[in-house]
């Protein structure tokens, strides 16, 4: 079957087609990052503006670039949360849409569960049950997933996404939006050891995070400092490694909780590559197998909205929000 994923959850408008035998067929992203760069973060009226203009363009070059006839697509999947609200009517609008004029099935996806789901897309040999470390711009959170639909919440922030953390970080710093990029580009001119930034809940033995305490510390440290460049980027690398640590220390108390073997790590800042290579050091020395999805599928997409909904679809878990969307969504729920 051939399924069509729509994603437009927040600031990338992405539609993609999926064949259950020949796997992803196409994929079309628009990003509106140079829009909000002016703003310094995303302006929820414009990136709403954004979807109308983009989802029928992108959904032209999905089904000609796969080589598919839109009569041939047999379900449509699509974002229903969480997210902004108003980007995320206009997906599920033009998704049921599409669906009633087709009269083809339409289904319902959380994008957090997509963004779990999404290495299973590249490396089949991954099976449940799993850990899932979601890391991004407005999500921090530990899952224990145990089969598709069935995930237990082990632990989330208690304040600010790691993503944020970055972002206000960079801000700080007088750096471009969105601050991820900035902050590991910096990093990579940083002296080791210049700063030493606390580990907010560390020593917890639980799995859930916290990170206002840390931004409020590199405010402080930047504002007594002399704000050259070289100070910068020891900021940068400094907040790396302190976000290894949290995350580190909150997938050791996952693992003995769980005596998981296999760790998902998924989201927008798992595109960072010092946290990657950190997380596969640490999964080496600890016997894990530690899955991320390809680069260009971190941040949010549409191809991992059709896998998803396809895996749904397959284990007969055929959720519809009949138009609804949800700004929060939590996981227990789909």
């Amino acid at each position: 079957m051939r399924i069509l994923g729509i994603e437009t959850s927040c600031d990338e408008t992405g539609i993609a087609v999926y064949d259950s035998e020949k796997g992803l067929l196409a994929n079309e992203l628009f990003s509106q990052i140079k829009l909000h760069q002016q703003y310094g973060g995303v302006v929820p009226e414009l990136a709403s503006r954004e979807h109308i203009k983009w989802t029928n363009p992108l959904l032209e070059s999905a089904l000609q670039n796969s080589n598919t006839p839109l009569d041939d697509i047999d379900l449509i999947a699509y974002t229903a949360g969480p997210g902004l609200k108003g980007c995320l009517l206009v997906g599920t609008t033009f998704a049921r849409s599409l669906a009633y004029s087709l009269d083809k099935p339409s289904l319902s996806v959380n994008h957090i569960e997509a963004h779990l789901l999404a290495p299973m897309m590249e490396a089949p040999e991954l099976r449940f049950p799993f850990l899932g470390l979601l890391i991004s711009g407005g999500h921090t959170m530990m899952v224990h997933a145990k089969e598709i639909g069935n995930y237990e919440l082990l632990g989330t922030t208690l304040d600010d996404a790691v993503g944020e953390a970055f972002d206000k970080t960079a801000k700080l710093m007088g750096l471009p939006y969105p601050g991820g990029p900035e902050i590991e580009s910096l990093a990579k001119k940083g002296i080791v050891g210049k700063f030493d930034f606390p580990r907010p809940l560390k020593n917890k033995k639980n799995c859930d995070f916290s990170f206002s305490g840390l931004k409020t510390h590199i405010l402080q440290t930047w504002n007594k400092a002399e704000q050259t460049d070289q100070i910068k980027a020891d900021i940068a690398l400094e907040l790396q490694h302190t976000v290894v640590d949290c995350l580190q220390s909150r997938l050791q108390n996952a693992i003995e909780q769980t005596k998981a073997t296999s760790v998902v790590v998924s989201g927008g800042v798992t595109a960072n590559q010092f946290i990657r290579t950190s997380l596969e050091d640490f999964g080496s020395k600890a016997g894990l197998a530690i899955y991320y999805p390809s680069k260009n599928f971190c941040t949010d997409n549409g191809a991992m909205i059709a896998y998803a909904g396809y895996l749904k679809y397959a284990a007969n878990q055929l959720c519809d929000l009949e138009g609804e969307v949800r700004a929060r969504w939590p996981l227990s729920e789909t």
